[in-house]
């Protein structure tokens, strides 16, 4: 009788070992699923940007883009605006932000003097922190 006590004991405690597998596999399938959409978040205004040497930016949040395509046609984030309109649109949206931060993406065919005309205005909206955006050189990623 001792023994059938003993023995009902053993089966009776809980396991002490995790399973980890099923966590593994569904860790590897989100990996999988991000890695194949993340590009696809990214796309926007088709520019063909300069290549230079820079440093990278992190755009991880949510960042104010104004691009400039080579028919000189504006885009703020993924609206198209007039120049003209752009001072008071840019000073209207930072009225409410305390990041007043923009980044420019200028399609490398547009001519230098209506870049610095956009950047003007950008200026004049009250911008503190103006970022370019380039592409690396050929050969370096």
């Amino acid at each position: 009788m001792m023994r059938t006590t003993r023995r009902s004991n053993r089966e009776k405690r809980a396991m002490a070992d995790i399973n980890v597998t099923p966590l593994v596999d569904v860790m590897l399938v989100l990996l999988i699923i991000f890695m194949v959409t993340a590009p696809m978040l990214s796309m926007g205004i088709d520019v063909n940007l300069p290549r230079v040497k820079s440093k990278s930016i992190d755009l991880a949040e949510e960042k104010l883009v104004l691009s400039i395509k080579e028919n000189k046609e504006i885009f703020l984030n993924k609206t198209r605006m007039p120049l003209q309109d752009l001072n008071a649109k840019l000073a209207a949206i930072f009225a409410e932000r305390v990041d007043r931060e923009i980044f420019l993406r200028a399609d490398k065919n547009v001519p230098y003097g209506f870049v610095v005309e956009v950047m003007s205005e950008i200026r004049k909206a009250g911008v503190d922190k103006l970022g370019m955006i380039t592409e690396p050189p050929e050969g370096i990623k």
